[in-house]
């Protein structure tokens, strides 16, 4: 496997791999201010995987009451790009995300989980999923992939 780091003196250098570890100051470091002000919590990653919790949050969802799918395609590729951070291989940024919403996003907090499927030579393919924490009910379904 080839590695991509950032280059030497990058303010970024040190937060990669992700870990456990340095997961929290990784996102800190990484992502933009409005991802932040998403709420994203319970970060938890290891090699090719991420899970975090979305937040059931007034200024996510329509008027209607379900969180909109703008909100979950974030958190999707904020948990996608986590996990595919998680080795020496940087990801370089998203190349393609197809999200399916199978059920409206309404009530509690939700889970997203986001786990490599495969590292490949100049790419990192994953797929990704949000439910309710209540009851794991599938809200939608994501294939994402990254470029290194």
């Amino acid at each position: 496997m080839s590695s991509t780091k950032p280059e030497s003196g990058s303010s970024l250098e040190h937060h990669f791999p992700i870990t456990q570890e340095n997961v929290q100051a990784s996102f800190d470091a990484i992502f933009a201010p409005w991802i932040k002000a998403m709420g994203l919590t319970d970060l938890q990653v290891s090699q090719g995987f991420c899970s975090l919790r979305l937040p059931f949050s007034g200024h996510l969802k329509f008027s209607s009451g379900a969180v909109c799918g703008q909100a979950m395609m974030s958190a999707i590729d904020t948990a996608a790009s986590m996990a595919a951070g998680t080795t020496d291989r940087v990801p370089r940024g998203t190349v393609y995300q197809h999200t399916h919403f199978l059920r409206p996003a309404i009530g509690g907090d939700f889970l997203v989980t986001a786990q490599v499927k495969r590292f490949g030579k100049s790419s990192i393919y994953l797929d990704c999923s949000i439910v309710t924490e209540e009851t794991g009910a599938l809200v939608a379904h994501a294939v994402l992939e990254f470029a290194v």
